[in-house]
């Protein structure tokens, strides 16, 4: 079944800003991954429904460390230890997320990252190059921001994705 509330709130089609669309999307998929989530019970945020093993929480965290690495540690340059940056994987290097994290936790932690995401990339040309001494220390290797927005698009879009499938396992509620 198709919940009209799963409906992506795309941009206005009239938008000719191409970083205003950038922007616009990615917001929608941000709040796409909330909406997806709504009503599911914590056990169903905890339970795997795909062979790859990931729970929906997982996805979450995973998401919100996607956020962290590429726009706080990379962009930024933002010196970090290697436990913060990846702190979306468990002991075998897999996506994980603690018992004693509460699904509410975790998506409080990616609206939080998503607001210092916005903040970050807010009136930043789409050309400038991320900084030196976080997650690059190169230039060669320096993506710019609008490199990094792409990449975080074509992330929560694949991964919506395969949320649509797992939440059709869960509930039959289909995606858009």
């Amino acid at each position: 079944m198709t919940n009209p509330a799963d409906a992506l709130d795309e941009p206005p089609t009239f938008l000719t800003d191409q970083r205003a669309l950038l922007d616009g999307y990615l917001d929608a998929y941000r709040d796409a991954l909330h909406r997806k989530l709504d009503g599911l019970s914590e056990q169903e945020l905890r339970t795997s429904r795909l062979p790859s093993g990931w729970t929906p929480l997982q996805l979450v965290k995973h998401l919100t460390h996607v956020e962290l690495r590429w726009l706080v540690w990379g962009f930024c340059g933002t010196t970090m230890t290697e436990r913060r940056a990846w702190g979306d994987r468990g002991p075998s290097d897999r996506w994980h997320v603690a018992d004693d994290e509460s699904p509410a936790d975790v998506l409080a932690e990616h609206r939080r990252q998503w607001a210092r995401s916005r903040e970050i990339a807010a009136g930043v040309p789409a050309e400038r190059r991320a900084s030196l001494g976080g997650r690059f220390s190169t230039e060669e290797e320096a993506p710019t921001l609008g490199w990094i927005l792409f990449h975080l698009l074509q992330e929560y879009a694949r991964h919506l994705g395969h949320l649509d499938v797992a939440r059709e396992l869960a509930d039959g509620r289909t995606g858009e």
